[in-house]
Order: C-alpha cells, then structure tokens, then sequence
C-alpha cells in the first residue's frame, strides 16, 4: 500500500482525545474474533465453532503455539490497523515471538487476505475447520509466521533478528513505518542490543520509522 499521508502529519492531527463507544466496540469485537481464531488454530482438530459440546476427539493430540502471546499480538495488530486506515499509513507489522504464528494467521483471515492467497480456506465453518486443522499439523502450516503467512518477511522464533529485519525494511522503503514486535527470548540475545544502537551508524531519520514493541 502506498501511503498517502506521511507519519509526520499523521502525528500532527492525532487526537488526545478517547475513541468513541462505537468505535471501543467494534476493536474489541474484533480482537476478541482474532483471539477466538488464534487459540482454536492451537487446540481444536474439529468442532470449529463449538456447535457440539467440547469432547477429547475434537482436539488436537500435539500442540504448538504459544497462547500467552497470542493475545498482545492481536491488541497491537488491531490497534495498528485502526491508524493505518485513519490515516492510509504504509506500515509493515514484524512479528518477533516465535509462536505467534497463530495471531498473524487469524488476523489475515479475518482480513479476507488468506482466503484470496488459499482459495480452499474460504470464511466459512468448513474453512475454519480447514484452518484450524493445518495449524501446527502433519501437511499443514508451521506455528510460526512462516513464508506462507501472507505479508510475511521475518518468520519469528530466530531470537534476535525481527528488529534488524524491521531496520532493513526501512531502509529499502523511507516512507515505510515497521512495527516490531520482540519476544522476551530474543530481547536477551546479542542481535537485538547490536540493531538497538543502530542510530550510530544510520540516517535518523530513518531509524524514527522503526518503532519496537516489547513482549
């Protein structure tokens, strides 16, 4: 997407005041569904939308995908999606953790973005069962945010490279604002401090469009 309003002017209308009800309303809707389509890509074999009662068969023998991630990944990806049509920003969302796969997955399908890539995957009970199924599971997806995730360019779970790819997004796209989500495993490793002192060898102006999030 090609952004017609620059960051700098964005930030100069931002409002302080709070969102309306309505909007509160629709966000929290919205998170909550991405939650609800994360946590069944961990868990359930079947039975997408719980019209039976829960029964063992319906739920996955092996799981992978951290659940305890998954929530604060959704948050930030609502909230960035609500500035990004706000004001037709050109954002790019790096996902750190590893396990996050399942929030990157849930959001692009609610987007309608993985149904137009995966035909088969269609917004309905039998794409969700689809959905949730290939999750983590024998001729499947990974639990990561892998190549297959639609806009994916850093898989997560390498412990510290999501900021220097961020760092490098930006630098071949000025007017591009990349938000990087780093995980609490690979905050403690040497490749996040290296890309945090960035600024001493880069242009500025470039590092204010690279804003990281910690997990």
């Amino acid at each position: 997407m090609t952004a017609v309003v620059s960051a700098d002017s964005a930030k100069s209308s931002v409002s302080i005041q709070p969102l309306c009800h309505e909007e509160l309303r629709k966000m929290d809707a919205y998170w909550r569904a991405a939650n609800y389509l994360s946590v069944g890509q961990i868990y359930l074999y079947a039975n997408p939308l719980l019209r039976e009662p829960l029964c063992l068969h319906h739920v996955k023998p092996r799981l992978l995908g951290h659940w305890g991630t998954t929530p604060g990944l959704n948050f930030i990806y609502v909230h960035l999606n609500r500035v990004i049509k706000k004001y037709d920003l050109n954002v790019i969302y790096v996902c750190g953790p590893g396990h996050g796969g399942p929030g990157m997955v849930a959001n692009t399908y609610l987007e309608g973005t993985y149904t137009e890539l995966y035909t088969d995957i269609q917004q309905n009970e039998e794409g969700l069962r689809k959905l949730f199924k290939q999750f983590s599971f024998p001729g499947g997806i990974p639990s990561h945010a892998a190549p297959e995730t639609p806009g994916s360019i850093h898989e997560g779970g390498e412990l510290g490279y999501s900021l220097v790819h961020a760092c490098g997004a930006v630098f071949d796209n000025p007017d591009l604002l990349a938000c990087c989500v780093i995980g609490d495993g690979e905050a403690e490793t040497g490749h996040s401090p290296r890309a945090g002192i960035r600024t001493s060898f880069s242009i500025r102006r470039a590092m204010e469009r690279c804003f990281p999030f910690f997990t």
